[in-house]
């Protein structure tokens, strides 16, 4: 009777609340996700910036971090905020979420330090906005169930999540707009939405649900944090040369910390089963629809995540160079280039969230998935110097089936969740998918690096030889990792003249020295062995996504859980299995 009386309240004090809370929430989505992406751009500008070198050897582990620090910390963090928001109401984290962000991105504009410090402060106040973003994500589709009929969950989740892939792309266009002109402007742009955002959530958002009565759980918020961190800080490092090896994974700190991390989070597990109050309500699990959304949202994002920065090299080192392209302005055309894929993603996922709401999940996330396989082994017969067109409509029918999965899937997840597990389930959805972006940037860029080790070596050797650079500095630039290149291409740098630098160049024949940086030079280089290395990463994502295909078919039908639930809602083992029943 409690949340009825709520609901009534609220409907009565304004009748359209549920969809204030999908344009609220919409706006801090969009803004968090533009917020990861925007420094993908705008790094090389942000390292001149503080004056420091990302791609020096010492520099590295800095530029990674400031990078991957906020994605880190939204996968850490968003669990742990869910359930303070089942705590202590979901619209109160939410509106914290807002006003942290939008104080660290100040922070970040003023930041007067430079070289290590620069850097060092970059990261602390990324991993500050980090954990804005992560109540944001933490609280955002809790709010929306609890708002909304389930008969339109699907729909306003869909929306939702359109904005929260849009602006992954929109980050990337206004970085490459952005920083040309101040790289302190990337993180400014979000301080007046944050205002904004804050002070509307706060006049307008309250709670519908009903607060869950717990104790925080110290020890299991300790052991999830010290395991997730761990594997995620193995997998940043391990994808770093190591000694003579081109990547770290066999560096003894590496699988330390990746199997320790595992441990720990196996721990965490049996922490979770023997407590009273558990963080994580680990028997949500024996919810099938629950279990499968999760595992299926693991594998989509693992096959979507890293594939981004291997579409983002193509096109910067290899395809917009050999179309005239010069290298500075490869970013923000990379970004514009990418366009269709998110266009794709408008067109379905709003459209298979509202069909899902009246049809079910299964068809939507299943096809979606199957969808974005073929797109991805698609992918693989294109040439290197492909035509644009038919790059654009693949770009397109990825989108298109990664709308159809996204929407329907996080409907069938967030629909069969009693009411008191909303915000932690809301959560460990986001940890999910955020975990895997991490996780596949890790898998992707040594998939590529190992794709590319065999062939590489040779083709710079032989390349740089032909044209008079000696054979001392070609067979050192040839023992380089290969991940060196890959980075000079994503940071927009001419990878060559990056690699040579102006002494040697400056020692070589003009005609040479022009050619080596020019246009065609680094392309044509890389071309087959890049080709090797994407033969490797498309596979590896269509494999995922006919694993989460398979996964998919396991969703429940159109309804998956009550939507009123009983009023001791605060029992989590009676809310699932009123879950359950239904």
């Amino acid at each position: 009777m409690g949340k009825l009386r709520s609901r009534t309240f609220a409907m009565t004090k304004h009748p359209h609340y549920k969809w204030i809370v999908l344009s609220n929430t919409t706006l801090g989505v969009l803004m968090a996700t533009i917020n990861s992406s925007i420094v993908l751009i705008a790094l090389p500008e942000i390292f001149n910036g503080i004056r420091l070198d990302p791609l020096a050897p010492q520099n590295t582990s800095y530029f990674l971090w400031v990078l991957m620090g906020y994605l880190v910390v939204t996968a850490v963090m968003v669990v742990s905020f869910g359930k303070l928001g089942d705590m202590y109401g979901r619209a109160r984290m939410y509106n914290l979420g807002f006003a942290i962000f939008s104080v660290f991105s100040i922070l970040l504009s003023l930041t007067y330090f430079t070289g290590v410090a620069g850097a060092l402060w970059i990261i602390a106040m990324r991993i500050g906005q980090g954990l804005g973003g992560a109540l944001l994500f933490a609280t955002s589709p809790a709010l929306l169930t609890d708002s909304f009929p389930q008969n339109q969950r699907g729909f306003a989740l869909g929306i939702n999540n359109v904005a929260g892939i849009a602006g992954t792309f929109i980050g990337l266009i206004l970085g490459g707009l952005l920083a040309p002109v101040s790289w302190r402007a990337v993180f400014l742009v979000s301080v007046p939405i944050g205002i904004i955002g804050s002070i509307w959530a706060y006049a307008m958002l309250h709670d519908l649900g009903t607060k869950v009565k717990a104790r925080i759980d110290w020890l299991g918020n300790l052991a999830f944090a010290v395991g997730l961190i761990a594997v995620l800080v193995g997998i940043t490092y391990g994808i770093q040369p190591y000694r003579n090896a081109s990547m770290g994974w066999t560096n003894p700190w590496v699988i330390a910390a990746i199997l320790g991390g595992i441990a720990v989070l196996v721990a965490f597990i049996f922490i979770e089963l023997h407590s009273d109050h558990p963080m994580m309500n680990v028997r949500l699990f024996e919810i099938q629809a629950f279990t499968a959304g999760n595992l299926a949202n693991l594998l989509a994002s693992l096959g979507r995540g890293g594939i981004m920065f291997i579409l983002i090299i193509w096109l910067q080192g290899i395809w917009l160079p050999l179309h005239g392209y010069s290298y500075a302005s490869t970013p923000l055309w990379a970004a514009i280039y990418l366009v269709p894929l998110t266009i794709g993603f408008l067109l379905s996922a709003p459209a298979s969230g509202f069909l899902s709401d009246r049809l079910g999940p299964r068809i939507f996330t299943t096809g979606g998935m199957l969808v974005s396989a073929a797109s991805f082994i698609l992918l693989i017969i294109l040439p290197v110097n492909f035509s644009y067109p038919f790059f654009a409509a693949l770009l397109l029918l990825n989108g298109l089936g990664m709308g159809l999965f996204a929407s329907p899937n996080r409907a069938a997840v967030m629909n069969s969740l009693p009411v008191s597990g909303r915000g932690v389930g809301s959560g460990m959805l986001a940890t999910f998918q955020n975990s895997a972006m991490v996780l596949s940037i890790g898998i992707f860029f040594s998939l590529m690096i190992a794709g590319m080790q065999s062939r590489l070596a040779h083709a710079l050797f032989s390349g740089l030889t032909s044209q008079h650079v000696p054979q001392a500095y070609a067979g050192a630039i040839s023992a380089l990792p290969p991940v060196a290149v890959l980075f000079a291409a994503f940071l927009g740098y001419d990878p060559i003249a990056k690699i040579l630098g102006p002494s040697v160049l400056a020692h070589l024949p003009s005609a040479n020295a022009s050619y080596l940086v020019g246009k065609s030079f680094f392309p044509h280089l890389i071309a087959r062995s890049f080709g090797s290395g994407l033969l490797e990463a498309f596979l590896f994502a269509a494999i995922s996504c006919i694993v989460a295909a398979a996964i998919s078919l396991l969703h429940g039908g159109v309804h998956t859980a009550a939507d009123i639930q009983p009023e001791d809602v605060s029992d989590p083992a009676y809310g699932l299995e009123a879950a359950e029943a239904e």
